[in-house]
């Protein structure tokens, strides 16, 4: 009798796991510094109080804690590696083992940070997941605002003693090089963000940042068969079944989106692609593989703005992260209907000191001045306006307050003011959110460590 209900459990076990196949697609999207604060301002910026953001309509949501393993309040480098590697990592760190010591690069005669100071006995890489689909014979990609090298993305493909080590960072994604990282296996199959000049030789005749080795990792890239593209109209050609680097700003990150869609753009923000466009190029690219994908897409700007004190830019970028998430579900439910087997996780690396302030009516724009029932303008103590949002810290805190007028609070360059007066403003040590849609969604419930998301991802895409 229990002999014959054997075949019967198999059949039955069988068909679960079925029915619960991996998801062989995950998208990972990350809001720096987006914390709950900057998403329900970004929420009134753009829908009112009654609306929702379109990643906010995503059917589960989890609360994850942030902190890493040696600080309170994280940095971007730790949190990003524990969502990455499923262990907790000291700030500075770039998905290194636990006992990782942050060790700071050193300048060059022309001060580039290009010496790099990670000793061989200091920890040892923590695989990521980016790694372990690329060992599964998927596609894997890294997207972002920033820096191709920056903290962020460098965590999915990259392992470093110190994250400002971008010159390091950049020979990691190189196949073939001198210090490119193995466990890439035939390389990235698409990278995109900015920070060119981590990837060319220092040109003295411009006085430019640059490569003290001289190596062009571009033209290696390109010799071992790369698209590689410096604006949106050379990424537009590449073709699914090709690698593809993308390297739109050439010194630094790509511009906020305010001033990328600005008339005229400023700086390079003429030529770069947005959010929305590298997130549907990628999909493209990455999507010819059968076996599935692997793809970080990161709103890096958020944060960077945060971090200014300049919460307009925040919240427009935060609206362009979230178009980002929508082209995706878009995109993803035309190549997968149902998303039967495609993960998308949204969720932010830490928090800042952005808080809501005073009593202000309902659809009082957010970037405005307080006021109350009647559009009266509301006072402090000392008789004073004040704004909505402010920060807990920061550099904006005058010595005697003066009134401030709702054309100055709403202007493109106003920075709120701050409570605590430091030279720049830091991140926020508090829970942040996640939201997830697709196959294995729905194990990210109820709060949550950051190293929990590692475990829940990997799970979810068989790895």
């Amino acid at each position: 009798m229990k002999k014959a209900l054997i075949p019967s459990l198999l059949l039955a076990l069988s068909a679960t796991a079925a029915q619960a196949a991996p998801a062989k697609n995950i998208i990972f999207f990350l809001g720096d510094g987006m914390g709950p604060t900057a998403i329900t301002a970004a929420r009134i910026f753009q829908y009112g109080e009654e609306g929702l953001l379109k990643f906010e309509r995503l059917e589960r949501t989890a609360r994850i804690k942030t902190y890493s393993n040696d600080a309170q309040t994280t940095d971007s480098a730790p949190s990003m590696g524990s969502y990455m590697t499923g262990i907790k990592i000291n700030n500075e760190v770039i998905s290194m083992s636990s006992d990782t010591k942050a060790s700071m690069p050193q300048k060059d005669e022309r001060g580039n940070l290009t010496i790099d100071t990670c000793a061989s006995g200091n920890g040892k890489a923590a695989p990521t997941i980016l790694e372990l689909s690329k060992a599964a014979g998927r596609s894997v990609g890294a997207v972002t605002t920033t820096e191709a090298t920056h903290a962020t993305p460098a965590s999915t493909y990259a392992h470093s003693c110190h994250r400002q080590s971008g010159y390091a960072i950049a020979l990691q994604a190189v196949p073939g090089g001198a210090g490119y990282n193995p466990a890439l296996g035939d390389g990235l199959d698409v990278l995109m963000g900015g920070g060119r000049h981590h990837f060319t030789p220092y040109d003295a005749a411009s006085n430019s940042k640059g490569r003290a080795d001289g190596r062009d990792l571009l033209a290696e890239f390109a010799a071992q068969g790369y698209a590689v593209a410096s604006n949106k109209m050379e990424m537009s050609v590449a073709r699914p079944g090709q690698k593809f680097v993308g390297l739109y700003a050439k010194e630094d990150h790509l511009e906020y989106e305010l001033d990328r869609t600005a008339t005229p753009p400023r700086g390079e923000g003429g030529t770069q692609p947005s959010l929305s466009e590298m997130t549907a190029k990628a999909i493209e690219l990455l999507s010819a593989n059968p076996k599935g994908f692997f793809l970080m897409v990161e709103g890096g700007k958020i944060d960077h703005a945060l971090h200014g004190s300049n919460v307009k830019r925040a919240l427009v970028d935060t609206v362009a992260f979230d178009d980002a998430v929508q082209t995706a579900l878009d995109q993803m439910k035309q190549l997968d209907p149902g998303l039967a087997n495609t993960l998308i996780v949204v969720t932010a690396d830490h928090d800042h000191t952005l808080a809501f302030n005073g009593n202000a009516r309902r659809g009082n724009p957010i970037l405005d001045i307080v006021r109350g029932a009647s559009g009266e303008a509301l006072l402090d103590a000392d008789g004073k306006t004040f704004t909505t949002l402010v920060f807990g810290n920061g550099p904006n805190r005058p010595a005697q307050r003066a009134d401030v007028g709702s054309a100055e609070a709403g202007g493109d360059d106003y920075h709120q003011e701050t409570g605590v007066r430091l030279r720049g403003e830091t991140h926020g040590g508090g829970d942040v959110k996640l939201y997830a849609a697709g196959a294995g969604a729905s194990a990210f419930k109820g709060t949550l460590e950051n190293t929990r998301v590692f475990d829940l991802m990997r799970a979810a895409a068989g790895l």
